[in-house]
């Protein structure tokens, strides 16, 4: 039998690389990159080549199942999907009879295939939908908004063109989206400097040509001595400053205390090597990235990062710039009609949401909302009940601080539902396990890659289910059917599809080819001497004065962070290339590579404290201690420690996985209250734990 090709969408991070698989006889023999995406030519990184193994890992759920004993006890009973989903329905009606839609509650791990979903919760009358933003980029996009009011994903990381890339809460090569790091390697092949700002030499720091160890939680100091000598020595773009910042003058006195030699006694940078950095941006501009970051969720005043990084980029005339940060094109940029939204088809919810995003929070943009005060909601009650939770492809318990708080606000609920393809320690707290089919096991709605060539693509089924799994439109078709909505329950995924693309002049048969529709011949830059940004001013606003009528400042004076306590390190995590958070740490192949994390110390610390490489060390905070391995190194600051995040599950369907490694977020003690006032997600990284040679007794 000849092997068939089939277009997919990886679903092993949430980066979604386009991808093919070949399947024969009904199995998947191989995985590669979309052939038709040039960047993909390089193939997918370690987690898209292990989706295979996700498909064939047994120890992932296989059957929808209730809850029999208490919660976390992992007493279940399997049962029918219909019965499954008939409890579900069920349950949720009689919470609505008692505290309304609103009492229900959906988190995911957001993308571009979520409509279905918030269509479903805007037809039940809820506005409680939440992605995982909150502990990613909610900083970065709130801070874009409030410069120049396009979002953190109105502008395009053109790295193929670059001449200096400058990454900073941003580790590309191991937090890997196969596209941006073929076009940056492509880049630096053709002289592209690489710069990497970091508490520790992760891999991007090992390919870069400037790399800059800053003390932890002190990136704005280092950001700041850059933004004043830009102005300072006037190596900024003149023209287009004067074209497009409003209130430039408000910047120039705000910057002047924080030369580089200020800035040295803050991040332990020296003050003349920072200024080489920044001539370098200059001669480079404008076409330079310094990227806002991925995971900006770490100090108090993250946001404050993130904000400067886009004066930065302004300042060297990047936004526009090829090479730089064009804006994206959307369908209708270049006259072409996007797809028909399921979340059309109602109203939006007039009730406030429950975690105070766009009315006790009004500087917050609503879409994603914030998970954190989403659970303090459903702690107080306040502003009322919220007793139905839907976990869809998320794992708070994993991806926040504090999981023990976390259960007893779970405790509260009288509802938790988990739709996954893996266990996770919110599953198994769940009263309802509905399990997704694995990427390459279902199709996905059609979505939209905004983008400086956008298209549209979707996810093909590669081989069937091999257990009683399903794909997302069928489970949320499933419930919708049964609570009342019976216009998003759907037979065929073909007529979900030609629903979407009813009148832009594309049928479910030109996806065959290649797994996407082109929308334009070729990339469309924005004339950048015509830019007009989403602001009222139709300017880059240096002062936002939504910001400033909460009395939250546009540019906030420096506060230097809190220093560990005598003895103590700042606690750090981060990604590794070969795992995606908590969801692959069981896989079967990539458990292989990578069993387990280990804790980062620098070498003149560990010294005094008697550790060694490799040397197990108990990591203990507020009562809580765990053990773990020591990496020994001078690549990383003398007062942080570092783990991988991810690790440390205690879930026993996990064969491999579990009792492996430590869980950072047990370090984190009432973490969900600790976050940046200013652009809304979590401070995981105001965090301290001590590190002492473990004894016998800590091992046993």
């Amino acid at each position: 039998m000849a092997v068939k090709e089939v277009y997919t969408i990886c679903g092993m991070c949430t980066s979604r690389c386009p991808a093919m698989a070949g399947v024969e006889d009904g199995k998947i023999k191989y995985l590669r990159g979309n052939p038709h995406v040039p960047a993909m030519a390089s193939g997918l990184c370690a987690r898209g080549v292990a989706g295979k193994a996700l498909v064939e890992d047994p120890d992932r759920p296989r059957t929808p199942m209730i809850r029999q004993g208490a919660r976390g006890e992992g007493q279940w009973r399997a049962v029918t999907w219909d019965e499954a989903l008939d409890y579900v329905a069920d349950r949720l009606k009689t919470l609505f009879e008692k505290h309304g839609p609103r009492t229900l509650s959906l988190s995911d791990r957001g993308g571009p295939f979520r409509d279905l979903r918030r269509a479903f919760l805007r037809g039940i009358g809820t506005p409680n939908y939440c992605n995982h933003d909150a502990s990613c980029a909610r900083n970065i996009h709130h801070a874009a908004l409030s410069l120049t009011g396009l979002g953190r994903k109105g502008v395009s990381y053109d790295f193929r063109h670059a001449r200096h890339v400058v990454l900073q809460f941003r580790n590309i090569f191991e937090s890997i989206n196969v596209v941006e790091v073929s076009n940056l390697m492509a880049a630096m092949e053709q002289g592209c400097k690489l710069t990497v700002i970091d508490i520790r030499a992760n891999v991007s720091a090992a390919k870069a040509d400037n790399f800059f160890m800053v003390r932890p939680g002190a990136d704005y100091a280092f950001n700041l001595a850059v933004i004043h000598e830009l102005i300072h020595q006037r190596l900024y773009d003149a023209p287009y400053v004067e074209r497009y910042f409003k209130d430039f003058d408000q910047l120039e006195r705000f910057i002047k205390p924080y030369s580089p030699e200020w800035a040295a006694a803050e991040t332990g940078v020296d003050p003349e090597r920072l200024r080489a950095f920044v001539r370098e941006l200059a001669e480079a501009a404008p076409a330079v990235i310094w990227h806002p970051g991925w995971m900006a969720a770490r100090y108090r005043t993250s946001f404050y990062v993130c904000r400067s990084t886009y004066i930065i980029n302004a300042l060297l005339g990047t936004y526009g710039a090829k090479g730089g940060l064009p804006l994206v094109n959307k369908p209708g940029d270049l006259g072409r009609k996007g797809l028909k939204k399921f979340m059309d088809l109602y109203p939006a919810p007039e009730e406030k949401r429950a975690d105070g995003v766009g009315w006790r929070y009004p500087h917050f943009e609503k879409g994603p909302g914030l998970g954190h005060l989403l659970y303090k909601a459903m702690e107080t009650d306040d502003p009322y009940p919220v007793k139905a939770y839907i976990a869809y492809r998320h794992d708070p318990l994993m991806g926040y601080p504090d999981p023990d708080r976390l259960k007893k606000i779970f405790d509260r609920l009288d509802l938790l539902i988990s739709v996954t393809f893996s266990w996770s320690e919110t599953a198994w707290y769940s009263d309802v396990v509905l399990p997704l089919s694995p990427y390459l096991e279902r199709e996905s709605i059609i979505a939209t890659k905004n983008a400086l060539k956008p298209y549209f693509f979707l996810r093909q089924r590669a081989v069937e289910p091999r257990y009683d799994t399903r794909a997302d439109w069928q489970i949320i078709g499933g419930l919708a059917k049964r609570l009342g909505l019976p216009e998003l329950d759907y037979e065929r995924i073909e007529d979900i599809w030609r629903f979407q693309l009813d009148g832009t002049g594309v049928t479910p048969e030109d996806f065959e080819a290649t797994g996407m529709v082109q929308l334009a011949p070729a990339a469309v830059y924005r004339d950048r001497d015509a830019l007009k940004f989403k602001t009222p001013s139709g300017k880059i606003e240096i002062i936002d004065e939504k910001l400033e009528k909460l009395d939250i400042a546009s540019l906030a004076p420096y506060a230097p962070p809190q220093r560990p306590p005598q003895g103590a390190f700042r606690l750090t995590f981060g990604r590794c290339a070969y795992h995606t958070q908590g969801h692959t740490v069981n896989n079967p192949l990539l458990n292989k590579v990578m069993c387990e994390n280990c804790l980062w110390i620098h070498t003149s610390v560990a010294k005094k404290l008697g550790i060694g490489e490799k040397d197990m060390v108990k990591v203990a905070q507020n009562g809580y201690s765990g053990v773990i391995c020591a990496k020994v190194t001078d690549g990383i600051h003398p007062e942080a420690v570092f783990m991988c995040h991810g690790f440390g599950h205690c879930l026993p369907p996990e064969s491999r996985a579990n009792g492996c490694g430590l869980a950072d977020n047990r370090f984190m003690k009432d973490g969900i209250d600790i976050w940046d006032p200013a652009g809304g997600a979590v401070a995981y990284q105001e965090h301290f734990v001590t590190v002492t040679k473990a004894l016998e007794t800590d091992l046993q």
